[in-house]
């Protein structure tokens, strides 16, 4: 996008963000720069990077002009984010050719439209696809023939795997497993023994090409969640207190505007030496009332606190799933009942009705509330 914009960031370094990396250019990422890397580190691995402020509302429309490319090309189409996409073109060969035609046309439509380049991956299988989209970056077409599916994702390290993170692969390499062939061969048993069940099951399944998913149109997100990175401290437990609730302020906004309520809530840390932690904890029923998740996640945030004494903390994120559906929502203003949890739930009808900037939480006056993302609807 920077680069569309603006042709004189052609072929430079560029990172979008100032205190973390957002995204940055290909030239970045071949001096090791990595999105969500701290801005300094970034700014360390490559001084001549050339840092801009990132442009929401330009990537929010960027991102509806490629949708609708997407579905011009066919009605199959399921978001993954607001710049990834499934598409599925299995029907369309009489009327619009091979998927690799299809594909080919899908790039040049997308340049032209929209003035982006994009990378598109061609396989039978949903993982396949989103593979060799990955190996074909940046700008490319990959196309994997249904009679070299094994051939092709065999050699790959395990990193490949969708959900194969640093943790999982760390584990992986203790048993000397690095190429997918080798955890297609070792066996569900083997790799049940080394991740747990579910991980186990799951790429034994994925390194054997296994994935029976359907392309989905009109899904909707498992969770609603934001984080924040806060750099690297001393962070105060007041201040990370303050984040945190921003961060659900943001979340339960999200979940009453999409009329979800949820029931379990995950509290992420990421700390200074790069390991991470999750807590959750599930509720008895359902709910999309900011205090109540609110109180649960300093709770979690109080039970790690020695993690993050030892550790030093540099991101925080909360998500709430165990989604349901709620076709309308209203919250009353219970003026009449001066508690908290009332006056949390008058703040909450307050900003759905006049917006975020209406009301404000003290300990949030000041400061700065972070960048809120453009996503795909919950």
């Amino acid at each position: 996008m920077e680069q569309r914009d603006f042709p004189w960031l052609r072929g430079r370094p560029v990172i979008v963000g100032g205190g973390v990396v957002l995204a940055c250019s290909y030239e970045a990422k071949a001096r090791g720069i990595r999105t969500a890397m701290g801005g300094r580190t970034a700014r360390q691995l490559c001084p001549e990077a050339i840092v801009v402020r990132p442009r929401m509302s330009a990537y929010s429309q960027a991102s509806k002009q490629v949708f609708e490319v997407f579905r011009d090309t066919t009605p199959l189409v399921e978001g993954i984010s607001i710049d990834e996409a499934f598409l599925d073109v299995g029907g369309l060969h009489r009327i619009s050719g091979t998927p690799t035609e299809i594909a080919t046309r899908l790039r040049s439509e997308v340049l032209r439209r929209v003035g982006l380049p994009i990378t598109v991956g061609v396989a039978r299988t949903k993982f396949l696809a989103k593979v060799a989209s990955r190996v074909a970056k940046p700008d490319g077409l990959l196309v994997v023939p249904p009679d070299r599916e094994l051939a092709f994702l065999h050699p790959l390290p395990v990193q490949m795997l969708w959900g194969v993170g640093e943790v999982t692969a760390g584990k992986l390499h203790q048993h000397g497993i690095r190429k997918v062939e080798q955890v297609a061969r070792l066996g569900e048993a083997a790799l049940v023994s080394i991740l747990g069940k579910g991980a186990g099951r799951h790429l034994h399944a994925l390194a054997n090409n296994s994935d029976p998913r359907m392309v989905e149109v009109g899904k909707r997100r498992g969770s609603i969640g934001s984080q924040r990175a806060l750099g690297r401290g001393p962070h105060s437990p007041a201040e990370v207190s303050a984040t945190l609730a921003g961060l659900v302020d943001r979340v339960t906004k999200r979940m009453r505007a999409s009329g979800r309520p949820g029931r379990t809530i995950v509290l992420r840390l990421r700390f200074a030496d790069f390991s991470r932690v999750t807590r959750s904890r599930t509720l008895p029923r359902a709910t999309v009332q900011t205090q109540t998740i609110l109180e649960v996640a300093r709770e979690l945030l109080h039970e790690a606190q020695p993690l993050i004494t030892e550790r030093g903390l540099t991101l925080v994120g909360i998500a709430v799933s165990n989604l349901g559906r709620t076709d309308h929502l209203q919250l009353e203003l219970p003026f009449d009942e001066p508690d908290h949890a009332s006056l949390d739930a008058a703040m909450d009808a307050v900003r759905d009705r006049f917006g975020s900037a209406s009301i404000s939480r003290a300990v949030l006056v000041g400061k700065d509330p972070g960048i809120s993302v453009p996503m795909l609807p919950d």
